[in-house]
């Protein structure tokens, strides 16, 4: 054995190195599978309400970009959220954002400019729609809304295409049965708070920053959504398909709620289009699977990103730039 080790270490040396510099060379184009120069140039994000979780999660989506893809500007546009993110994609006002499925779906079905091109990134995680009243409110099911005045999300959020699909599942006509008001979760729980509302809609992930900052400083409590209405809006077709009846746990604002409250959730895509470069969306796409930990630990829907659900973007095909990742990661 003490023969071999010089014999190796020596005539073989050179031939030894080459095949490690081989293997290296593989092993780093396995783990840089896009290429050794990340894209630049400037791309423009669509996020959401302030105070929302969109557009937290935007924010530390650029800076996980920013590591990734130095020398990729991003800039940030606040909307009014789903509808309005669908729309300015499908344009060419934005290159990515964030929507929820029926959104998207509703918009493909409408036959809105450019639906036709748009595609999907990555499934992210579900929005829940959360009926907000004071603490010592007596409204107690989506029915009691009648008469009251009710906040109902901007006209292009994704949170105003479900409540008014939920209020009239619920037998409420959202334009004559109630006083309908547009805020959204940036002044909605301060309009609570003052009494100015009586109730309001939100659909976000879980926590929602909004929420947790009021539960700080005001009672409030959450309406139950019952399965019935989920199964009333599903008998229409369309859109509402991407609706599930679900529960929102207690821990998600454990100072708010004892128990769990029956509600409806929506899957929620990362979304782009066709023409986008597929190299710069295939990178897009690795950062955000690969950042999920790190966003996490700051937007706690972001946890549930992953790998193998994140290809499930319906009704939208996967871009080819993210198809292109997903293959590369594919056990």
């Amino acid at each position: 054995m003490s023969k071999v080790f010089p014999r190796t270490g020596g005539r073989r040396g050179p031939q030894g190195t080459a095949v490690g510099v081989v293997v290296l060379g593989l092993l780093l184009w396995w783990l840089l599978p896009l290429g050794d120069t990340p894209p630049s140039g400037t791309i423009t994000f669509s996020t959401g309400a302030r105070r929302g979780v969109y557009e937290e999660y935007g924010e530390r989506l650029r800076t996980a970009f920013a590591k990734d893809m130095p020398d990729l500007e991003v800039r940030l546009l606040t909307s009014d959220g789903s509808q309005e993110n669908v729309t300015r994609v499908a344009t060419g006002r934005a290159d990515f954002t964030i929507a929820a499925a029926d959104a998207v779906e509703t918009y493909e079905l409408n036959h809105g400019a450019g639906a036709a091109r748009l595609r999907g990134v990555a499934r992210l995680y579900d929005d829940y729609v959360q009926l907000v009243v004071p603490g010592g409110s007596r409204v107690t099911s989506v029915r009691d809304l009648r008469g009251k005045r009710v906040a109902i999300g901007p006209p292009e959020s994704g949170v105003r295409l479900i409540a008014e699909r939920v209020l009239r599942a619920a037998g409420i006509d959202p334009e004559t049965d109630i006083r309908s008001m547009s805020d959204g979760i940036d002044t909605g729980p301060g309009r609570l708070r003052q009494g100015e509302l009586d109730a309001f809609f939100w659909s976000g992930g879980l926590p929602t920053d909004g929420l947790r900052r009021l539960a700080g400083k005001f009672a409030f409590r959450f309406v139950p959504i019952e399965a019935g209405l989920v199964a009333k809006l599903h008998a229409e077709g369309g859109a509402t398909r991407y609706y599930r009846a679900t529960n929102m746990p207690e821990s998600a604002y454990p100072t708010v709620q004892h128990d769990t409250v029956p509600t409806i959730a929506v899957s929620n895509l990362l979304m782009t289009r066709k023409d986008v470069d597929p190299r710069l969306t295939e990178w897009v796409t690795r950062t955000v699977i690969r950042s999920r930990d790190g966003i996490g630990a700051h937007v706690h829907s972001a946890q549930l990103v992953d790998l193998r659900t994140a290809i499930y973007t319906d009704p939208l095909a996967l871009h080819e730039g993210a198809r292109r990742y997903y293959r590369s990661v594919k056990p």
